[in-house]
């Protein structure tokens, strides 16, 4: 008795090295139709192709299972070999850190660095309203030795009767006060036509949350041979995210930031939900520099210092926020935005934090 149940475990192991030997033949296959799928566009999961093939197998069952069990087992077979065409892909990504280890590191104006562990940051008012307004800003940042500034020429608003931006002439008076000041310049381009005016005026292309799926800004920004700061949208997951990334970095361009500036949940108490898990999960799974703006993602003055540390202190390698001369009389975003001696506080509690250190 003892030497058949034996033969009969022998046999059950050479069963089940079988089984190994061809569920990872399966899972190869699976990952070279994932590749033509993929280079085809089309879908990875076809719902009637796993229905003929479980009808296929149920035909052929001849037990002891039952067919029920049989789909069960099937079912979870084909699960296993869509995550292996999914994680796949996300090896092939360009924004991978499988794909690039290490980290992506753009040169902006002057010494300023971003991605080389010394955060940076960001400050400058949400829409660019005049020359005088602008200088304020510059010399203050200027003054406490922050060297990018942000600022609002097009300004995709929620209503059409606010405040749209200065457009063109806004870029031209960024561009003025950058080369003024020795300031690196950030603005956002909403149209794939500005691309070359952006390009002649401004350091670095900020695509906003409400165009972080314009699939042809992208593909323009990918095109261009300057930075890109690419706001997560306002319900984006992060693999939306990260695949937006991606649309650009195809298109040529490898000079991509990325931002986290809150996304829309049921929670009231703050204007979005900065999801500050994102730092490390995009830092974790993509190469690419990652901000938080604590400005859009809050829209709390009260808290923007606890939640820029908490943002640092989780790996960021910048903060944005924004600033106004008078924030009162601001055309856009008035509540949010930190006046100068409000930003100087702001930016005293982060250098004494000991997190921001852009000397390191």
């Amino acid at each position: 008795m003892n030497e058949q149940l034996e033969q009969l475990r022998n046999e059950l192991n050479e069963v089940n090295s079988e089984l190994l030997e061809l569920l990872n033949k399966r899972a190869r296959i699976s990952q070279e139709i994932g590749l033509i799928k993929e280079k085809q566009g089309v879908p990875k999961f076809n719902p009637i192709r796993e229905k003929e093939m479980l009808e296929q197998i149920v035909t052929n069952n001849q037990g002891p299972f039952n067919n029920s069990t049989i789909k069960h087992l099937f079912k979870e077979i084909f699960k296993a070999s869509l995550g292996v065409q999914e994680t796949e892909h996300k090896r092939t990504l360009l924004v991978s850190r499988k794909q690039h280890q290490s980290n992506t590191v753009i040169p902006l104006k002057g010494n300023t660095i971003v991605g080389n562990g010394s955060p940076i940051m960001v400050a400058g008012p949400c829409s660019v309203e005049s020359m005088e307004q602008l200088r304020t800003v510059a010399a203050a940042l200027k003054a406490a030795g922050v060297t990018v500034m942000r600022g609002g020429a097009f300004k995709p608003r929620t209503s059409p009767y606010d405040f749209q931006g200065l457009g063109i002439d806004g870029l031209r008076m960024l561009k003025e006060v950058g080369d003024e000041f020795g300031l690196s310049i950030i603005s956002e381009i909403v149209h794939p036509a500005h691309m070359e005016i952006a390009a002649e005026t401004i350091d670095v292309i900020q695509i906003g949350a409400r165009n972080m799926h314009n699939f042809e800004l992208l593909k323009a920004a990918g095109e261009a041979k300057i930075p890109v700061l690419l706001k997560r949208g306002l319900a984006a997951t992060l693999d939306e995210f990260i695949h937006a990334a991606e649309y650009i970095l195809y298109h040529g361009n490898s000079q991509v930031m990325l931002i986290e500036r809150g996304i829309r949940t049921y929670e009231r108490a703050t204007r979005n939900t900065l999801d500050i898990s994102a730092v490390p999960l995009l830092k974790q799974e993509t190469h690419l520099p990652v901000l938080v703006d604590v400005t859009h993602s809050t829209g709390r003055k009260d808290i923007f210092l606890p939640c820029a540390k908490a943002a640092l202190a989780a790996g960021a390698d910048g903060i944005m926020v924004e600033v106004h001369p008078d924030p009162q009389t601001a055309l856009s975003d008035a509540d949010q935005q930190l006046d100068i001696p409000q930003f100087n506080d702001f930016w005293s509690g982060l250098l004494g934090s000991g997190l921001f250190n852009p000397s390191k």
